[in-house]
């Protein structure tokens, strides 16, 4: 995607335009208020693939290890579709942390993704930075029980379930 116009509707669904809601942001033009606001235009960055935004939005940490070519390609193969900002802790405009939990959605070779993410934000030299991120796994309740490898085969085979349907 190239950079919208300032009149076009921002990628992260905030509803605003561009031009008001993460295009300065991205361009450098001001500073993002929230932690929220920097994961935002994060967000926007990479539908945008503004790769250099991406690095000097990141703190320290994040930059020692930052891959101009990965978060390209990353952002360059992918359709994204919308981020839903779950939650916000600290982060406003008179805190110098903050943790933002987000769902990014977006499509690669024909396939829908969902990146869950707890961000960490601090404020550096006066801006927010994103310091680290963790994945958020969803648990998994099994309904039944589960089958052990040497239990018979639920299909009914007769078989050990290693040596039938656990192939």
């Amino acid at each position: 995607m190239t950079t919208p116009e300032p009149t076009d509707p921002c990628p992260c669904g905030s509803g605003k335009v561009w031009g008001d809601c993460c295009g300065p942001i991205v361009a450098g033009q001001r500073a993002a208020a929230t932690a929220a606001d920097l994961m935002r235009a994060r967000y926007a960055a990479y539908a945008t693939v503004s790769v250099d935004f991406l690095y000097q939005s990141s703190g320290p940490e994040i930059r020692k290890d930052f891959s101009e070519k990965e978060a390209r390609a990353w952002a360059e193969n992918s359709e994204w579709q919308g981020i839903d900002i779950l939650a916000a802790e600290g982060g406003g405009p008179d805190d110098d942390e903050g943790t933002v939990e987000f769902v990014a959605h977006y499509s690669a070779r024909g396939k829908h993704f969902s990146h869950h993410e707890r961000s960490l934000f601090r404020r550096i030299d006066g801006a927010w930075r994103f310091v680290d991120g963790r994945i958020v796994h969803e648990t998994y309740r099994r309904e039944t029980p589960k089958i052990g490898r040497n239990d018979p085969c639920p299909c009914g085979s007769g078989k050990k379930y290693k040596h039938c349907c656990g192939r």
